[in-house]
């Protein structure tokens, strides 16, 4: 079983006095080597890109710039809030947010709004949602294991079908009767057709504490990796060290500690003396790099580990304004496009040209399938089809294009996981300098603050902190709902409820 991450305390109040190395890059990653800065602790990061920000960084494209999964900036953890804002200073703007359903050629307001619902599936089918929720209430599904299961108890099997069923499959890939309840806990905790349509009618009153679906967040100006490139400046400023294009090859390790990580740039291996190691790196990777190998039972555990990849279709659009959303979620099943970014619509300065707009189209598939491995000319015209399919963009007034693909982008929570996972972090609660954080480095479907989180945790360990960073996300759970704290910028009137 996993120990708590109290074996740390023997380093002391006064924390290390040695260098630490850092695998990753990402939100989780850079938020550890700032915190080290910031207690003038030795740092370097090791990140196999060459960019920073993970699946947080901003792509470029002839003066275009695009967000790589939509990445809203708001949180209900102060010390996460806090250090954006530290960063970023001024370059923090405030968004709104508007999102749609693209389902049976009508758009779907989301959060749902009851009226446009209703108006779009006609009295019958309302009808038949309101029963299925009835009935859900009178037979529930007792024990909940499956997301399917998760997902009727709360909303019934008709709205289900509507609007979870098609999308989340496309995501996954998988069957929603095999995805575990687990990623519906975490990522759309306490939500429910009474809630939903409650916050719909009456969600601006202020007596409300919780704020569901919000309508404005924070957004840096040029994307998100503006805020990691600030991260990337910081660290570098305060004498840490940034090696970018350096993929880990070999962890070292003995009588229970690391002692030494490889890593090979530009063809040639580079040494770094590991007194502690904290890695966001995938668990999947890191137990395969660990030298001596380790016990069969543990690598096979991690073999058993799977993740969801996507791509992103980027089309620059000679329109100035296509429509209000930020993103459209696509449930049709006809088109293979999951979810639409309109770039411009997070952020003017994305788009260089206020006469063109620019577009995320997100595929997700699997590292090495038929669309992962399909040219990048087919799938900008792939994107042109559907998009002039669903009636968003015609097809002549895209201009041009380009695909960013995304390996490992989402850990996949299916039958298995729970044994592999326990398996593995059995297995790596006998190491007593290394710590995993982040989305890939937990197995766990964090948002980014959470994964700040965790990196926040780890760094406070190896300072006597007694922080389990397994554990983040159990408790302070949110996707879609938040509870506004009072120190929050949203919890201003002008914030207002999502619905």
């Amino acid at each position: 079983m996993h120990e708590p991450a109290n074996r740390f305390r023997s380093l002391g109040p006064a924390g290390p006095s040695h260098h630490v190395v850092v695998i990753g890059a990402g939100p989780a990653g850079l938020t550890a080597a700032v915190q080290l800065c910031r207690r003038r602790v030795p740092v370097t990061v090791l990140e196999k890109d060459m960019l920073v920000g993970g699946i947080a960084r901003t792509g470029e494209y002839k003066g275009y710039h695009f967000d790589i999964g939509g990445h809203r900036f708001f949180t209900k953890i102060l010390e996460v809030e806090q250090l954006w804002h530290e960063l970023l200073e001024g370059d923090f703007l405030i968004r709104p947010r508007m999102s749609r359903i693209y389902y049976r050629d009508k758009f779907f307001d989301y959060p749902l709004r009851p009226f446009n619902a209703v108006s779009n599936l006609g009295v019958f089918t309302s009808l038949q949602v309101m029963w299925s929720y009835f009935q859900a209430g009178l037979f529930p599904y007792l024990r909940e294991d499956p997301f399917e299961e998760w997902v009727c108890n709360r909303f019934g099997r008709k709205l289900s079908d509507i609007f979870f069923k098609t999308y989340t499959e496309k995501v996954w890939g998988l069957p929603c009767s095999e995805i575990r309840a687990d990623w519906a806990a975490q990522r759309i905790q306490g939500l429910s057709l009474p809630i939903a349509i409650k916050n719909a009618m009456f969600g601006r009153r202020r007596e409300s504490a919780v704020k569901t679906l919000i309508h404005q967040f924070h957004y840096p100006r040029r994307g998100p990796g503006q805020m990691w490139r600030a991260a990337q400046n910081y660290v570098e400023e305060h004498g840490g060290c940034i090696e970018l294009e350096s993929d880990v090859v070999v962890l070292r390790h003995g009588n229970g500690r690391v002692t030494e990580v490889i890593a090979r740039r530009n063809g040639r291996e580079q040494s770094f003396q590991a007194m502690d190691v904290i890695t966001s790196m995938s668990l999947s990777e890191l137990i395969r790099k660990l030298d001596p190998p380790v016990p069969r039972h543990v690598l096979l555990a991690a073999d058993g580990l799977t993740y969801r990849d996507f791509l992103s279709v980027i089309l620059i659009v000679n329109q100035p304004n296509l429509f209000p959303d930020n993103w459209i979620y696509i449930h049709a099943p006809e088109v293979q496009v999951s979810r639409v970014q309109n770039f411009k619509n997070w952020s003017p300065q994305m788009v260089p040209d206020p006469r063109t707009s620019s577009l995320g189209l997100e595929y997700f598939c699997n590292e090495g399938d038929a669309l992962w491995t399909m040219p990048d000319a087919e799938l900008v015209e792939l994107g042109k089809r559907e998009m002039s399919q669903i009636g968003l963009v015609s097809a002549n007034d895209v201009v041009d294009g380009t695909v960013i693909r995304q390996p490992k982008a989402y850990p996949v929570y299916n039958g298995s996981y729970a044994g592999f996972l326990a398996e593995i972090k059995g297995y790596l609660s006998g190491f007593c300098n290394l710590q995993t954080i982040g989305r890939n480095g937990l197995h766990k479907y964090n948002n980014q603050d959470h994964s700040m989180l965790t990196a926040m945790l780890a760094v406070s360990n190896l300072f006597g902190g007694q922080h389990d960073v397994w554990e983040v996300n159990t408790e302070r759970s949110y996707h879609e709902e938040i509870r506004i704290p009072p120190h929050s910028v949203f919890s201003s009137d002008e914030a207002g409820l999502a619905m």
